[in-house]
């Protein structure tokens, strides 16, 4: 978006500001679509929940990775117009609970939709056996996520080792395995981590058949990474290097599917903010803006990600420091942030915020959530 847009948005609705392109969410979209022509989108939703946003993916064709009860009802509520045989298709088709552990009250709420869910233990095998027995199951493996920027695999997946023996653990319990599924960690900019996941997991789908079990899904996640920067590569190198190993391991009629949240949603979201206060210590300027790290700069936390500030006011700039307005140490959003000389009620801007920033947003020491516009649906 142009500053101008920014500046009328932000005199419009004031500050905080989350502005959402629904435009470049589709252009995402699309583009993933366009790259990996033989992988089904299931967009992340825990990326970003807002329920336009999941309505404009799903108006585009996309299908969804829900990890809470609360993410399956918000998508749920999208098709509850449609008659009950098609809902049902729905389920199979749009959804995938994606959470390999899951409370035994969800599976009791989740079991009449006959859902499709991921596991990757011998416990959650029971459990869900015991409280979701009309699910279909498919197995996590834990797989390399060198260098991504968010690591998953000490928390999630099996050992490929044992993944066999949990496929028929499963099928001895009376339940169907679907198929396998992994991850290669979030913004993963190794695209090694990709190649090696999908040769582990066709290793274990051809032990399976060899066992008496084909399998016809692969989930291969998500961790596709979004241009953040100039030192992303391409997203069309990393999906031509999925494209190569999917066709050469993998027959026709394998299902795949993947699970984008911030490839679909990090690009889409710019956050608007106003300063509110100025000081100078140890000779370096430092501004207080009207957002925090408890809010849309989350991701600075929890996602280990940095957003670059810009100024709407043009001049030559110096090195400052940025902090959020809570009344609270941690709340530094950058430490050495390139800024022209602002004053009281200036405006700044932070774009690609869009995945996991206003989506944690909390009401720490009081303060809001930004308001989220959205323009371009």
């Amino acid at each position: 978006m142009t500053a101008k847009q920014l500046q009328s948005l932000a005199r419009q609705h004031g500050t905080p500001l989350v502005v959402v392109d629904h435009g470049v969410l589709r252009r995402n979209y699309a583009l993933f679509r366009k790259h990996l022509p033989r992988v089904q989108a299931y967009y992340a939703v825990k990326a970003n929940a807002d329920p336009a946003i999941v309505r404009t993916l799903y108006n585009a064709g996309a299908s969804f990775d829900v990890a809470s009860l609360p993410e399956f009802m918000l998508v749920y509520d999208l098709i509850r117009h449609l008659p009950v045989k098609e809902q049902q298709d729905f389920i199979w088709d749009k959804v995938i609970y994606a959470n390999p552990t899951k409370p035994r009250e969800t599976l009791v709420a989740l079991d009449q939709y006959r859902p499709l869910v991921t596991y990757d233990n011998l416990n959650e095998i029971k459990k869900i056996k015991q409280f979701a027995p009309h699910a279909g199951v498919v197995l996590r493996l834990r797989v390399p996520n060198t260098g991504s920027m968010v690591e998953l695999s000490s928390k999630f997946g099996c050992d490929p080792g044992e993944a066999v023996d949990l496929i028929l653990e499963a099928f001895g319990l009376g339940l169907v395995v679907e198929g396998l599924s992994f991850h290669v960690g979030s913004q993963c900019t190794n695209f090694e981590n990709f190649v090696q996941a999908l040769n582990m997991a066709a290793a274990v789908m051809n032990e399976a058949q060899s066992r008496g079990h084909a399998l016809k899904l692969l989930d291969i996640g998500g961790g596709f990474p979004a241009p953040y920067n100039r030192h992303v590569k391409p997203f069309s190198l990393l999906a031509a290097r999925i494209n190569a190993e999917i066709d050469r391991l993998f027959p026709p009629e394998t299902q795949i599917l993947a699970e984008p949240g911030r490839f679909l949603v990090a690009t889409a979201a710019t956050s608007i903010a106003r300063v509110i206060g100025k000081a100078v210590r140890d000779g370096k300027t430092c501004y207080f803006i009207d957002d925090s790290v408890y809010h849309t700069f989350s991701g600075i936390i929890f996602d280990h990600c940095q957003y670059p500030l810009r100024a709407l006011k043009k001049g030559k700039t110096s090195i400052c420091a940025v902090f959020g307005q809570t009344c609270d140490g941690l709340d530094v959003i950058s430490q050495s942030e390139e800024l022209p000389e602002l004053e009281i009620d200036d405006l700044v801007y932070a774009e690609k915020i869009g995945a996991y920033s206003n989506a944690s947003s909390t009401w720490f020491n009081g303060f809001p959530p930004a308001k989220v516009v959205h323009v371009n649906q």
